[in-house]
């Protein structure tokens, strides 16, 4: 163990997850999870050299600030408090504000809060997790690193929106991109891979979980993404519906649901769940396909059928295409699905290898295409790493 490690910290509103990290060996020495917070039954869990020990939470208190106070107490008693060099905090939306990693200061967390008008699920929490966390740990440096940033560099074809200037103007409507600290890694990956620098490799990376977007790396920068102002934008998902005929909202308000309704149909209960009427489970629907389950193999058809168009429409913007780069919960772990993905794109040449799809699971990374095909990488993604990295720069 090296004597760089960071807390990594990713707080959601009704949750916590984190991860002490070594940011030069990229070891986790503890990490954990709280949730439930805001109810009676709210508790954290942790691992600490594989052992796992869970408590609940008081009732009625600040659970954010309880669980920070189990952290400390997990770092102090490991007596591990002297390699402890900063906080990394996972932030959604830094909107056009922040285009790196940036340290904390009063000033820049109420940046981040006044940018909750984007990101109203997300940036709130972040902000509670953040002050939590500088009251924890007051004489650390404390560094906020965006799921935004690494989208700042897309061009302006790429990210305005085919509406007014007013409009973009007056309140920021563009696409803002999603999962950049994801896409950012498993590029870098890949261009180790390729035994290229990142500013040589061209890819597109695929990030499929309950969220799923795809990125266009040029040169090793983002070019274009898939998820727009929101993360709804896009690919269907676990549970939201992806790109979709905007006037479909209009038509539902005038059949009488409110926009809270419009809002739960389209993120909550559309995407896989949405068409399988079963479940967002990618591993259930797998089942649920092969034991003949029409909705299942609806689902999964589609979901397969819009990655790989999106695949197809992000050739246009490389110059030339190193790798398709298959990361997040589904693109690490699901045969089927990849395999699917890449039969939609046969006509680029695009063949699976079924042995080297069947090894490349369960952290295991690698090449699943022939060697006649082009090439399709599976990378394992490890956002904490990037965050603890980028927050020990900072330090």
């Amino acid at each position: 163990m090296s004597d760089a490690l960071v807390l990594v910290i990713n707080s959601g509103s009704s949750s916590l997850k984190f991860a002490l990290m070594d940011a030069q060996t990229g070891d986790a020495v503890i990490s954990g999870a709280g949730e439930c917070f805001g109810r009676d039954d709210a508790r954290m869990s942790w691992k600490v050299d594989g052992e796992k020990t869970e408590k609940t939470l008081s009732a009625g208190s600040n659970h954010h600030q309880e669980a920070m106070d189990i952290i400390v107490g997990l770092i102090e008693s490991n007596q591990l408090s002297d390699k402890l060099q900063a906080v990394g905090h996972r932030v959604v939306h830094g909107g056009e504000t922040f285009s790196q990693a940036t340290l904390i200061d009063d000033a820049v967390l109420a940046q981040i809060d006044a940018l909750k008008a984007l990101a109203p699920l997300h940036n709130p929490a972040h902000v509670v997790g953040i002050k939590a966390a500088r009251k924890a740990f007051p004489s650390l440096p404390q560094v906020a690193v965006f799921d935004t940033a690494f989208h700042q560099t897309m061009p302006e074809k790429a990210y305005h929106y085919a509406i007014s200037r007013q409009l973009y103007n007056d309140y920021g409507i563009r696409r803002y991109g999603f999962h950049g600290t994801s896409h950012y890694y498993v590029s870098r990956e890949a261009a180790k891979w390729l035994n290229q620098a990142p500013e040589q490799s061209n890819v597109i990376t695929v990030h499929l979980g309950n969220g799923a977007s795809l990125c266009a790396v040029k040169e090793g920068q983002s070019v274009d993404t898939s998820m727009g102002f929101t993360p709804l934008a896009g690919l269907m998902m676990g549970t939201r519906c992806g790109d979709i005929d905007p006037s479909i909202l209009e038509f539902l308000s005038q059949k009488g649901l409110t926009t809270e309704q419009i809002h739960h149909e389209l993120i909550d209960k559309a995407g896989l769940l949405g068409v399988s009427e079963l479940t967002n489970d990618c591993r259930g629907l797998v089942e649920a396909a092969e034991q003949g389950h029409k909705g299942a193999q609806l689902a999964l058809e589609m979901f397969a059928y819009r990655v790989a168009k999106y695949i197809a429409s992000y050739m246009v913007p490389l110059s030339r295409l190193d790798a398709i780069v298959f990361t997040g919960g589904i693109g690490e772990n699901s045969l089927p699905v990849r395999e699917m993905i890449l039969k939609e794109l046969a006509i680029f040449g695009y063949q699976a290898d079924a042995d080297a799809n069947a090894a490349a699971r369960f952290g295991a990374a690698g090449q699943i295409t022939t060697q006649a095909s082009p090439l399709a990488l599976v990378i394992p993604t490890n956002e904490e790493l990037v965050i603890a990295q980028q927050a020990m720069a900072m330090a």
